[in-house]
C-alpha cells in the first residue's frame, strides 16, 4: 500500500479535525497531547476499545494521583470528548470521575500604587505590554495576539478579536500608551520590511483566511503588534514566519 493510501495515525486525524473547526494551535497541541497521555495510561489501548469507564478511570487518576487542578482535568474531559465525537464518531455517557477540586482563596490583587509601581520597573516592550494590558483589560494572549489593523490611533480603540468565547469585541487604547505604541510599530514594520527583503514576512492568518486571499499574510496591516524576535516554522504548514511573542 503506497504512502498515499495508508489510513492517518490517530492522532494525526484528531490534528486534522482540530484545524478543520478553527481550533487554536494552543488548543490542538493540548488536546492532542492529553489524548496521547490516555493512550498511554491504558497501556497503548487503542480508544476504540475504551469507552466511559476508561475516561473516567484516567480523570481519576488525574485528580486522585497526580492532583491536577480543576481546570486541568476539565481540559484533559474535553479533549477525550472530543476525541470520541469528532474523530472516532462514537458517543460517550455521563463521566463519573472523581472531580479534582477547586481552590478556595481570594484572589491576590494589586492596589493601583503596587501596579505602578511595577510597570515603572519594567522597561522597553515588556513596559508597553504592561501598560497595555492594566489600561485596556485585554488578556496576556490578546496582547500578544493584536494585529496592526487592530489599532485604532483615531478613535483610540483596540479591536480584541477571538476573544474569551471566541467573540470580538472593543476595547479602550489608554492615551499614555499612544506614543510608545506608535514607536514600537515603526519598528515592526522595519523589521517587516526586512523580512520582505530577504522573502519572506508572511504571519498566520485564521480560518483559512490564506487560501482565500494569498497575499494577505505579508500584509502591513496583518502584522503582530508584538513579532518575536526571529522568524519560526509554522508547525501546521512547516513555512517560515514572524510569530508574536
Amino acid at each position: 500500500m503506497s504512502q498515499e493510501q495508508r489510513p492517518k495515525k490517530l492522532l494525526d486525524q484528531m490534528r486534522e479535525a482540530l484545524q478543520t473547526q478553527h481550533y487554536s494551535i494552543r488548543t490542538e497541541e493540548a488536546y492532542v497531547e492529553w489524548a496521547k497521555r490516555f493512550i498511554l495510561f491504558h497501556q497503548k489501548r487503542h480508544p476504540k476499545e475504551m469507552g466511559t469507564a476508561e475516561i473516567e478511570a484516567f480523570l481519576t487518576h488525574l485528580a486522585v494521583k497526580r492532583q491536577v487542578a480543576a481546570s486541568t482535568q476539565n481540559q484533559a474531559l474535553s479533549a477525550l470528548l472530543f476525541l470520541y465525537k469528532a474523530v472516532l464518531r462514537q458517543e460517550i455517557g455521563s463521566v463519573d470521575a472523581v472531580r479534582a477540586r477547586k481552590p478556595k482563596r481570594l484572589p491576590t490583587v494589586l492596589t493601583k500604587p503596587e501596579a505602578l509601581r511595577v510597570m515603572h520597573a519594567m522597561t522597553g516592550v515588556s513596559q508597553l505590554m504592561a501598560q497595555l494590558l492594566y489600561g485596556s483589560g485585554m488578556r496576556a494572549l490578546e496582547c500578544l495576539r493584536l494585529r496592526v489593523k487592530d489599532v485604532d490611533f483615531a478613535q483610540h480603540l483596540l479591536l480584541v478579536r477571538d476573544g474569551k468565547g471566541e467573540k470580538d469585541r472593543i476595547t479602550m487604547l489608554p492615551d499614555h500608551v499612544v506614543a510608545p505604541l506608535q514607536e514600537q510599530l515603526r519598528r515592526v514594520k522595519q523589521v517587516h520590511a526586512t523580512d520582505l527583503a530577504d522573502g519572506y514576512g508572511a504571519v498566520y492568518l485564521p480560518y483559512a483566511l490564506e487560501r482565500k486571499y494569498p497575499n494577505a499574510s505579508r500584509e502591513w496591516g496583518w502584522q503582530y503588534v508584538f513579532p518575536a524576535k526571529s522568524r519560526a516554522i509554522d508547525p501546521r504548514t512547516g513555512t517560515e514566519r514572524r510569530h508574536h511573542l
